[in-house]
């Protein structure tokens, strides 16, 4: 098997194909979803997989990495507090204030058109 070096000699950590870590290893989604975090852990192996997606390879070939956290020294996620609740409320609400014309319209301004649909749409409706 291509990815499969248990002992780290070839890549450095110890490095399992796709679906073949050994149990008691995860990956950061995985500790989330367990309401997990690495809690500042090295990671102590990795999973390579092919990708027609990325080039992260030294050589170039479409290959992508997770890296694995043992799951008995993962900590508890952090509890969102009350302030941490308010500054996100208050991040996201700056995100639907369109630049242009200051005003809450409700839904996330588009990032493409950098003002909300309505200012956006005005050159086309004072050119026609």
């Amino acid at each position: 098997m291509r990815f499969y070096d248990p002992t780290g000699a070839r890549y450095g950590l110890p490095t399992y194909p796709f679906r073949l870590a050994p149990d008691g290893l995860a990956t950061t989604r995985q500790l989330r979803a367990r309401g997990l975090r690495p809690g500042g852990q090295e990671p102590v192996a990795q999973v390579l997989w092919r990708s027609r997606r990325y080039l992260t390879a030294r050589d170039g070939s479409p290959v992508r990495a997770a890296y694995l956290y043992r799951v008995d020294r993962a900590l508890p996620v952090r509890p969102m507090t009350p302030a941490k609740w308010a500054a996100l409320a208050k991040a996201n609400a700056a995100r639907r204030v369109c630049p242009s014309c200051r005003r809450d319209r409700g839904y996330t301004i588009p990032t493409s058109l950098g003002t909300c649909l309505i200012c956006a749409d005005v050159p086309a409706a004072l050119a026609a």
